[in-house]
């Protein structure tokens, strides 16, 4: 396979998985935020643009973090690469130029929802259709992998797709685990925290919910909702497809069907391991967000390993 197609579906996946999970994020700090009251609220709409890692940009753009600006900044500005319309305008792209590796049905999905968030993306910035605009889209990507599942050969080429999805779903779970416990946790307990903040539960909900774990936690974890919970689950979980030893284990699998893979893999394992030994109840209230710094450091070496084995990259 030619290192300029390998790096056009890697770059596929990523943009793809990133369309989506900021349609699911989106959706649910809406309905977060009109469940908790508007006195006392700890964090608004700015947790989005850290989360994504553009707030250097948006403040280039924008000067507060008002309701308004964040959604033209996260659903439609083409200024923002990140955007869901920018990041399904490069998925597109990427796909365009290897359309000849994937099913006619996957280019079809694709090119269709790319058409449909480009009419109705205005629509989509109301509150009263925000909600069916992003549903539409989370479906939308769901439907193109379920497509490469079913009828795409599982070879090189599916290789690099689920490295870039993987990837970034690492990515994305750590950042959302960093950026929403930043306020949920103080230096007490769990029961400490729960007793000043009446909404302390609804807010790690909302966490879950964000990276469509709510279900599968209540089904394996069979307790209410508490903060340590939520990161072991969502950082140590063997089975759930968002946790990151889960995510890593996917990238490391993908790596084994490829060549000149040994760098990238012994990255990998260091990683899982370091997931693996945490000491999550700890971590959720010293050393969290140092933690999850040195795993997402250790996500840029894989993608730069991978950009230089396969793309022929040297990545600064």
């Amino acid at each position: 396979m030619l290192s300029r197609v390998a790096k056009n579906i890697y770059w596929l996946a990523r943009y793809l998985e990133r369309a989506e999970d900021t349609a699911r994020m989106v959706n649910v700090n809406t309905h977060l935020l009109l469940d908790l009251p508007t006195i006392g609220r700890t964090f608004g709409w700015e947790p989005m643009i850290t989360i994504m890692g553009s707030n250097k940009l948006f403040y280039e753009l924008h000067q507060e973090h008002t309701e308004d600006n964040v959604m033209n900044f996260l659903l439609d500005d083409s200024r923002n690469s990140s955007s869901i319309h920018s990041s399904l305008a490069q998925a597109r792209e990427n796909m365009r130029t290897t359309r000849e590796i994937f099913p006619k049905e996957a280019w079809e999905q694709l090119n269709n929802l790319y058409l449909f968030v480009k009419e109705e993306e205005a629509n989509g910035l109301t509150k009263s259709n925000r909600y069916d605009f992003l549903k539409q889209v989370i479906l939308g990507c769901q439907q193109f992998t379920g497509i490469l599942m079913g009828a795409m050969s599982h070879d090189a080429a599916y290789n690099f797709f689920l490295l870039g999805s993987y990837l970034e779903r690492a990515d994305m779970t750590s950042r959302t685990l960093d950026v929403r416990s930043a306020n949920l946790f103080s230096q007490g307990s769990e029961e400490s925290n729960i007793k000043l903040s009446p909404f302390y539960n609804i807010q790690w909900m909302s966490v879950l919910k964000s990276l469509t774990a709510y279900q599968m936690y209540r089904q394996h974890v069979r307790t209410r909702v508490k903060g340590a919970d939520v990161l072991k689950f969502l950082l140590q979980d063997h089975e759930f497809p968002r946790s990151v030893f889960f995510c890593l284990g996917m990238v490391e699998n993908r790596l084994s069907g490829l060549p000149k893979n040994d760098s990238p893999r012994r990255t990998l394992s260091h990683l899982q391991r370091q997931v693996q030994a945490a000491n999550v109840r700890e971590l959720a209230y010293q050393g969290l967000h140092k933690f999850i710094d040195d795993l997402q450091i250790g996500f840029g070496e894989v993608h730069k390993q991978i950009a230089g084995n396969y793309f022929g990259e040297v990545v600064g």
